[in-house]
């Protein structure tokens, strides 16, 4: 991206006398405003929290060179720039997940009660609605974003993303298609979530493989990412007497005291695993029709840095 696209007059000049540290004052105040609402944008971009905080040491330093006194709107200025910089970071990223071992899967956040209650926001970080947004091109992963889960105007995306805002609509259309028709069919509430998950950690525990088969759901699709450092299936796992005979067949294998509780990640109804009591990893699930149609297994440790303490997200 160019640089000097991303301000309305170029280079920032210094000012005379109080003014550039009144400039400063106001940049740095700008932006610990709106740095949940960055985080989050760079985060559903990115599916890396890791990544995400990088992307905001960029917009931070980029931000700090812009003329506030040019700035008209600091939110959408800051959004913008960290659109940039998140587009950047998921065209390497791409090349990096090529050589990933196994499975990639979003690193999960453990997330404030606030999260969990906004439907909107719980919803867009979702893991399963995160896995579908790997199936999208940079550029159709920004718009959807920007657009779906913000609610930005096309003009802003385009200025965002370099293109026209006749291009943003059709690429807005497009991606929306596309996860439409493989996003979760229906809205779950958080109580209905609970509960199914209730009874597939019971049926875990116990190892009791006719519980495991009651909670799963005929198509579910088991992904485990344990990033070439813990073991975990090399290709998503179809079908529930698959998924529900390899969990119990694991287990005893693996002769391990295994324990569990619920937390919520993302947003959503979860559970963390411990194996001999040390943590083991997260496993999110996609809830429909009472039954569970997605298992999601996170155990690369790289990845689990964000489930021993709260994460803010906002899409505000």
């Amino acid at each position: 991206m160019n640089e000097r696209s991303e301000t309305t007059t170029g280079r920032a000049e210094p000012l005379a006398g109080g003014g550039r540290t009144d400039s400063a004052t106001e940049a740095t105040e700008a932006f610990v405003a709106h740095r949940n609402l960055l985080f989050t944008v760079a985060y559903e971009m990115l599916g890396s929290a890791a990544d995400a905080e990088d992307v905001l040491q960029e917009t931070w330093l980029r931000w700090m060179k812009v003329d506030m006194g040019q700035v008209r709107d600091q939110r959408a200025y800051l959004v913008r720039i960290t659109t940039r910089r998140s587009l950047d970071r998921l065209r390497a990223m791409s090349r990096r997940k090529e050589a990933y071992v196994g499975s990639w899967l979003p690193e999960p956040l453990l997330t404030t009660p606030d999260v969990a209650e906004d439907v909107e926001l719980a919803e867009s970080v979702s893991m399963a609605l995160m896995i579908v947004l790997e199936t999208l091109s940079p550029t159709e992963r920004a718009v959807f974003v920007l657009r779906e889960a913000f609610g930005i105007s096309h003009d802003e995306i385009a200025a965002a993303v370099g293109k026209s805002p006749a291009a943003v609509r059709q690429i807005a259309r497009r991606a929306r298609r596309h996860v439409d028709a493989r996003r979760p069919r229906e809205e779950v509430a958080p109580n209905q979530a609970r509960a199914v998950l209730e009874s597939f950690q019971a049926a875990l525990e116990t190892r009791d493989l006719q519980g495991l088969l009651d909670a799963l759901a005929p198509e579910v699709v088991l992904i485990s990412d344990g990033g070439g450092v813990k073991q975990a299936a090399p290709r998503p796992i179809t079908g529930a007497d698959k998924v529900a005979r390899m969990i119990v067949g694991g287990l005893g294998k693996a002769r391990v005291a295994l324990t569990s509780e619920h937390t919520v990640v993302n947003g959503n109804p979860a559970l963390l695993l411990y194996v001999d009591g040390e943590i083991d990893g997260v496993i999110a699930v996609r809830v429909e029709d009472a039954r569970i149609t997605g298992l999601y297994y996170v155990r690369n440790p790289e990845k689990l840095t964000r489930v021993a303490s709260e994460t803010p997200l906002t899409l505000t």
